[in-house]
């Protein structure tokens, strides 16, 4: 049995953990096999992105010290996972949603995305939204485009120009 005193730890990392995530995904891991776990953990770290296995009433406690999270509570029945997105937002639901078409586990409850609360039944909305890569290169190409085309309008006029020149040259050398 968890003493109060590590009941309060538990809830500081996760309050700690929470504060610094871009994206929480609260997974229902139950009927996993050892196997699938470390899969998950293992790709979950490729990304830089961390997971918690804690009581529901523990989360439920850390997501009211930090605020501003209006899950419902039928989300935390079962065992819970909590997955903290870092840097890209997306990511675990593409990792998530990857082992799930797999073997149907692990099986999404809710997730935060950017201050937008999403259900479990919206797995590969989030999955499809663009990560911060995706938008960063959009941005980039259409920052880009304008560029190339005036390079390109550059260059015709130099070989209209330049093949203007050679026809000039030929009829003053005939």
């Amino acid at each position: 049995m968890i003493t109060k005193e590590q009941k309060k730890v538990i809830v500081a990392e996760l309050v700690e953990s929470i504060r610094s995530a871009s994206s929480l995904y609260f997974v229902d891991f139950s009927g996993m096999t050892v196997a699938e776990d470390q899969t998950l953990r293992a790709q979950l770290r490729e990304k830089g992105v961390a997971m918690k296995v804690a009581k529901n009433t523990l989360i439920l406690r850390a997501l009211a010290e930090v605020g501003g999270y209006e899950l419902p509570e039928s989300s935390f029945a079962g065992a819970t996972a909590v997955i903290f997105g870092a840097k890209d937002p997306i990511a675990p639901a593409k990792i998530i949603r990857t082992l799930f078409e797999k073997g149907q586990k692990p099986k999404l409850k809710a997730a935060v995305v950017e201050g937008q609360v999403f259900d479990g039944s919206q797995l590969k909305t989030v999955s499809e939204l663009p990560t911060r890569e995706d938008m960063i290169a959009a941005i980039a190409g259409s920052i880009h485009a304008p560029i190339t085309g005036i390079v390109g309008s550059i260059n015709a006029v130099m070989r209209d120009v330049a093949s203007l020149i050679e026809e000039v040259a030929k009829k003053k050398a005939a």
